[in-house]
């Protein structure tokens, strides 16, 4: 699991990818993972929160997503993210840049309206398993 989190949020939400991912899942926060790493792993969760104008966080994760984004032609990929505001267009934008790079959604992305309350964690942890 990929992930970048400012509040805490979208990190909880990882660790519930993670959680119904099983023992072999890792979370990696986004500044320590790029491209080159993609290999290591058939399946994988990318997590974002909405920044700004609906989109994904700028300094750390749009660069790295960017970066790998050639590399998901045929991969299965889960995506997830907290947002303050808006109506979640960040998500349907970023599944379709997925969808348009080859990837394979295993399901379609998770969003919750700031902390993440239990149906969304029970949704992060099914995302989990379906890329298990």
């Amino acid at each position: 699991m990929f992930f970048w989190s400012g509040t805490g949020n979208t990190e909880a939400m990882a660790a519930a990818v993670a959680e119904g991912a099983g023992s072999g899942a890792t979370l990696i926060p986004a500044a320590a993972f790029g491209p080159a790493d993609l290999a290591n792993y058939d399946a994988f969760a990318f997590g974002c929160p909405s920044m700004g104008a609906e989109q994904l966080e700028e300094s750390e994760f749009e660069p790295m997503f960017a970066a790998c984004e050639a590399e998901l032609a045929g991969r299965r990929v889960g995506l997830f993210g907290s947002y303050g505001w808006g109506d979640g267009e960040w998500m349907r934008s970023w599944e379709e840049r997925c969808a348009a790079a080859g990837a394979q959604l295993a399901q379609p992305g998770v969003i919750c309206c700031e902390a993440p309350d239990e149906d969304a964690l029970a949704a992060c942890r099914a995302l989990g398993a379906a890329l298990a």
